[in-house]
């Protein structure tokens, strides 16, 4: 090889190894197993007037323990402007509304979710749908059993997802 062709092939391996140190008998670590966790959420809502009731349970079918989640809640209706939402709530547009559900053992069912909502108007009815925002970096392979869907007629009664 000339001269000119070395120095090139030597400067194109340094760049190509440019931050790799390579030590003799040294294994790569492979990268952390992703947990696997299988949430659910189930409950009941009351639409009366402009306002529902929403009590939401949450579970985790495990087999790893979620150190937090986090359940989307959203109404076929607008949401009223102002809203009283539990601490651990946040609106996320018009329509939805997201809850932390905290830490959820393996095989455990977490604290119930009480969320009090008002209506931009007072329909006949309303859909409602649930479903996880954020599974705390778990894998969730069965979304089934996280994503209910669930008509609520005005009249006073609850209706189960």
């Amino acid at each position: 090889m000339s001269g000119v062709r070395m120095r090139t092939w030597t400067w194109c391996a340094a760049g190509a190894l440019a931050g790799t140190v390579l030590v003799p008998g040294a294994a790569l670590a492979a990268p952390a197993p992703v947990p696997e966790a299988d949430l659910a959420f189930h409950g009941t809502a009351v639409l009366s007037g402009d306002k529902v009731a929403v009590k939401l349970t949450p579970r985790n079918n495990g087999p790893a323990a979620v150190t937090d989640s986090t359940v989307r809640l959203r109404w076929s209706v607008a949401l009223a402007a102002a809203q009283r939402l539990p601490a651990r709530c946040a609106r996320e547009d018009e329509r939805t509304v997201v809850c932390a559900t905290g830490a959820l053992a393996a095989n455990a069912v977490g604290e119930q979710l009480d969320l009090p909502v008002r209506l931009k108007e007072k329909p006949s009815q309303v859909t409602l749908e649930t479903d996880t925002a954020w599974a705390g970096g778990a894998v969730d392979k069965n979304r089934a059993n996280d994503r209910q869907k669930v008509l609520v007629l005005g009249t006073g009664d609850p209706y189960a997802f």
